[in-house]
C-alpha cells in the first residue's frame, strides 16, 4: 500500500460521505430555523424564497475558485480527502502549507518529495496536522472573534490615518504567512508562476476599477488559479 492508494482508497470515500452528509443535515436544519425565524420576524415567504434563489446564485460563480482548487489539490493528495478539505472548512492555501509542514517534519524535503516517494507511513500525520491546524482557527474565533474585531474597529476609528495603517499592514502580515519565502524561491518556475498569477489579478482589479464591471470580481481567483497553472506549464516547457 502506498501513500496515494490510502489518499485515494474506497474507506477514506465513505468516511469523507458521512462527514459531508452530517455537514449537509446540519445546513438543512439551519435553514429551517432561519426560515422560521424570517417569517416570525414577518417576512413573506415570496421575500425568503428570493433571499434563497439570489443567495444559491451568487454562491455558484465564487466556488469556482474551490473546485479548480480541487483539481490542484488532489494531484498531491487524493480525491476523496481534497473534497472533504474543501468542501467543509479550508483552502487550497492553507491545505498544502500544513500537508508541506507534516512532510518536512516527517523527514521529507517537501509535500512533493513525500508524493514521488508514495510513504504511506505519513499519511496519518498529513490528514491529522491538515484537520487539527484549522481547528485553532475556528476556537480562537469562536473565544476572541468577537473582541478582536470590536478592538481593531474602536483602534481604527481613534486613531484615524495611522489606525488605517495598521490593519493594513495586518492584511499585509497575513499573505506573508499564506505566500511563505520558501515557496516563492524554491525555482525560477515557481517565481515566475507568482509573478504570473499576481499580474492576473492586478489586470482584473484594473478592468474592474476602469470598466465599471463588478461581476468580474467573482472571477478574480478562479481566473488566477487556471491562468496561473497555464503559466506554470509554459514557464516550464520554456525554461525547465
Amino acid at each position: 500500500m502506498t501513500f496515494m492508494s490510502i489518499m485515494n482508497s474506497f474507506p477514506l470515500y465513505i468516511l469523507v460521505i458521512a462527514g459531508l452528509l452530517f455537514v449537509f443535515a446540519l445546513c438543512l436544519v439551519t435553514l429551517k430555523q432561519a426560515r422560521q425565524r424570517a417569517l416570525e420576524l414577518g417576512l413573506s415567504k415570496e421575500e425568503i424564497m428570493g433571499v434563497i434563489k439570489s443567495s444559491a446564485l451568487f454562491s455558484i460563480v465564487p466556488s469556482l475558485s474551490v473546485v479548480v482548487g480541487l483539481f490542484s489539490l488532489q494531484a498531491v493528495l487524493g480525491v476523496p480527502w481534497s473534497w472533504y478539505r474543501l468542501s467543509v472548512i479550508g483552502s487550497v492555501s492553507y491545505e498544502l502549507i500544513a500537508a508541506d509542514m507534516a512532510a518536512i517534519g516527517a523527514g521529507y524535503d517537501s509535500l512533493a518529495a513525500l508524493v514521488e516517494v508514495n510513504d504511506p507511513n505519513v499519511a496519518g500525520a498529513v490528514m491529522l496536522a491538515m484537520s487539527l491546524g484549522i481547528i485553532g482557527g475556528v476556537v480562537g474565533c469562536l473565544l476572541l472573534g468577537k473582541s478582536i474585531q470590536t478592538g481593531m474597529a474602536s483602534y481604527r476609528a481613534k486613531s484615524g490615518a495611522w489606525g488605517a495603517l495598521v490593519m493594513s499592514c495586518f492584511v499585509m502580515a497575513l499573505m506573508a504567512v499564506f505566500v511563505p519565502a520558501r515557496s516563492i524561491f524554491t525555482g525560477t518556475i515557481a517565481t515566475l508562476t507568482l509573478i504570473t498569477s499576481a499580474l492576473i489579478t492586478m489586470a482584473h482589479r484594473w478592468i474592474i476599477k476602469k470598466y465599471k464591471v463588478k461581476w468580474l470580481s467573482n472571477f478574480v481567483m478562479a481566473d488566477a488559479l487556471i491562468l496561473g497553472m497555464v503559466s506554470a506549464v509554459f514557464w516550464n516547457y520554456l525554461i525547465g
